[in-house]
Formats: structure tokens, sequence, C-alpha cells
């Protein structure tokens, strides 16, 4: 049996929300930081902020306002009716203006569950400074796989799976009927994929092979009332950037480790 099997998911009265809209941060300081530090061969990430208060980048508020413009262009009944957000500030900032661009005032709530994973004694590093520093992590990493490789001090993509189990049980009982807007991070829109289609390991790793979620990238499901369960209407859609002219960046986050 999937995961996602054990849930009650089917039928006409199966509690979901309307629709679920699933959506990467603007471009944040941290990406900018991480590509100068990579470009000069650094080990370390020179950043003034721990992680969870990096904030956008002005390409990332660009990027932000973009996206809310682009909501303005969906239909009324197609338009979020509420938001949950990670409580990092890239992620808050983002559906804060993102709304504000829209013109929507929506009930927003502020979720830990959908934070950034976290890396540990990873946490700054390049893939450079990772190989250096912690040579044996990088070797596990490479036996066990990313999926199931928790660093010291940190989270894998498992532990991100499982308390984002928790939050989305909460939204599909909670919004049942709402258009949902999750504000959330690269490896959070794959898991919520992986928890939402029921995938497995080797399905979900394929999809993030094929490449990094864009920033302000759109992923959404929409309700099958006829089966009662979310159905895959778009993925890492970048139409609202490239609507407004803008660039579309998609570097993982920082702090980062080897792919």
């Amino acid at each position: 049996m999937s995961p996602a099997a054990r849930l009650p998911r089917t039928g006409p009265d199966a509690p979901w929300p309307a629709a679920l809209w699933v959506v990467r941060h603007g471009e944040s300081a941290g990406n900018v930081a991480r590509d100068a530090a990579e470009a000069s061969g650094l080990e370390r990430l020179e950043l003034e902020h721990r992680d969870v208060d990096v904030p956008l980048s002005d390409l990332g508020r660009r990027q932000a306002a973009a996206l809310g413009r682009w909501i303005t262009g969906r239909r009324r009944d197609e338009q979020p009716t509420v938001v949950w957000t990670s409580p990092y500030v890239r992620a808050r900032q983002s559906a804060a203006i993102a709304l504000e661009a829209a013109g929507l005032e929506l009930p927003t709530v502020v979720d830990e569950r959908l934070r950034e994973r976290e890396f540990g004694v990873l946490d700054g590093l390049t893939g450079r400074g990772i190989r250096a520093q912690y040579p044996e992590e990088s070797a596990r990493r490479a036996s066990i796989g990313k999926f199931y490789h928790r660093p010291p001090g940190g989270e894998s993509w498992v532990d991100v799976a499982l308390r984002l189990r928790a939050v989305l049980d909460e939204i599909r009982m909670d919004a049942r009927g709402e258009r949902v807007l999750l504000m959330v991070h690269q490896v959070v829109v794959l898991l919520t994929r992986y928890v939402v289609e029921g995938m497995d390991e080797q399905t979900i790793l394929g999809i993030d092979r094929e490449g990094d979620v864009a920033n302000c990238a759109v992923t959404s499901y929409v309700l099958d009332e006829q089966a009662g369960r979310l159905r895959l209407d778009r993925y890492n859609e970048v139409a609202p950037l490239e609507d407004e002219d803008e660039p579309v960046t998609a570097e993982p986050d920082v702090p980062v480790a080897p792919r």
C-alpha cells in the first residue's frame, strides 16, 4: 500500500480543498550568495542572516509581484482564498508581495512545518565546503542517497515528508472547499507531490533530476469531484514570470548540499 493510499481521500464527501497551489518563494539573497560563493570556489556562503531570516533579493520581490499580477488574470473562481506559508522570511515576503500585487486580502496561516529542510552541520556550506570539511558525510550521503541521508543536526527528505503529511492532513480537513496557496521551498514543493500523489522514492527523485523548481513557479492541483481526490493540473509553471519578462531563476535553496 502506498503512503497516500492510507489517506481517506476518495468518494464525493472526501475532505479536500477545491484547489491547491504550491509555490516556491522568489529568489532570495541566499540564492545570490550561493552563486557568488560557488563562482569564487568558496567553502562557505557569505550571509548576514541565519537561514530563516534570509530575505528576498530585488529580483525575488519582482518575481513575487509578477506572480500576484498573474493571479489577477485567473478567473475569480480560480484565485486562492486562503494562504499557508513557511515562517521563513523569504516565503512570508513572497506571499505578502504577491497578495498585494493581486489586490487580495486573504487569511494567512504561518506554519513551521512548511519550513525549509534543515541542513544541520552542513548549514551554509557549498558543495566544495561539504566535501572538504565533512568528507565522511559526503561519502555517507553517496551511499545512503539524498532521500534518506540525514546530516548531523539536520533533516532527511523523509523527515520533511513526515511533518508535511501532518500539515497537509490539517489543510485537507480545515480548508475543505477552499482554494489554498502554499508558499514554500523547493524540497517542500517536491515532497508535496510525493505525499499527495502517493509517489515512491525513485519517482520523486526522477522528477528532481529533471531540474530545480523555479522561483515563484506554480504547481497546482484541482479537485476531481468524481474521484474525490486532487489531480495535478500544472507543475513548475513559470508563466507568471515569462508573462512579465522577469528572469526565471531556479537555484537550489541555501544552505546547499551536493546533488
